[in-house]
């Protein structure tokens, strides 16, 4: 298959920035780091942070078992069973309280999942496809057999070789032609017509004026167009 393009993190860490994503994560260890007793101050601060109410109700509830085990806490040695249920809030605070920070910490610290994504990683992305299907198209104006070979402008078949999103006019189906810009399912299928009467196009432009493409869209589908012959 098409080896994938690098993709925008998912996971907060990385979509986060280095200081941020730290900090998530100091956040979200302190209920194991204090053995619990922070778990109920963590949620807490998070909930007047981002008003939420998920946050809310789960401070209330860490509260309550924090509240809990300091109450049972002087009893323990004195009567039978205490130590285990103390043992057992302990965990729940410590333990579970933890996997839940760091479950939530991309809504506490990231919550939109932009914190990460500037402007100048936007425009360094769409440079670097630019560049790709640039490259593509050099190589199959220098070689086309190597270009059908390597699968340049076939997103419908199994490749390795990046393009940066081309589209091969000349010999991809209906299902790839709709990926370029503006074209429809019709428009596609008339491609595929004209192309069996005609053999195929040269350019964008050819393929606008021969094709009957509305004239609005053939710049745009001459930045994702390749023409291999």
């Amino acid at each position: 298959m098409n080896a994938p393009l690098p993709q925008e993190p998912r996971v907060p860490s990385d979509s986060m920035p280095p200081g941020r994503a730290a900090l998530s994560v100091t956040w979200a260890a302190l209920p194991v780091l204090t053995l619990g007793y922070a778990t109920p101050f963590t949620f807490a601060v998070a909930a007047l942070w981002r008003r939420n109410l998920h946050l809310l109700l789960a401070s209330v509830a860490y509260i309550g078992l924090f509240v809990l085990l300091l109450s049972l806490q002087p009893d323990m040695g004195k009567e039978d069973g205490t130590e285990r249920v103390v043992g057992v809030l302990m965990f729940v605070l410590a333990v579970v309280g933890c996997a839940h920070a760091f479950l939530i910490r991309g809504r506490v610290f990231d919550p939109h999942g932009l914190s990460g994504i500037g402007n100048e990683q936007v425009v360094e992305r769409v440079r670097r496809q630019r560049l790709l299907r640039d490259k593509a198209r050099a190589l199959a104006a220098d070689d086309p057999g190597l270009a059908r070979e390597l699968r340049i402008g076939r997103p419908d078949l199994p490749r390795q070789y990046q393009d940066g999103g081309l589209v091969d006019v000349n010999h991809a189906p209906v299902g790839a032609l709709v990926l370029l810009p503006g074209v429809t399912q019709e428009l596609a299928e008339r491609i595929e017509r004209v192309r069996s009467d005609t053999g195929g196009f040269m350019s964008a432009e050819e393929l606008s004026a021969v094709a009957g493409l509305p004239p609005e869209i053939t710049s745009d589908v001459a930045d994702y167009a390749v023409f291999i012959r």
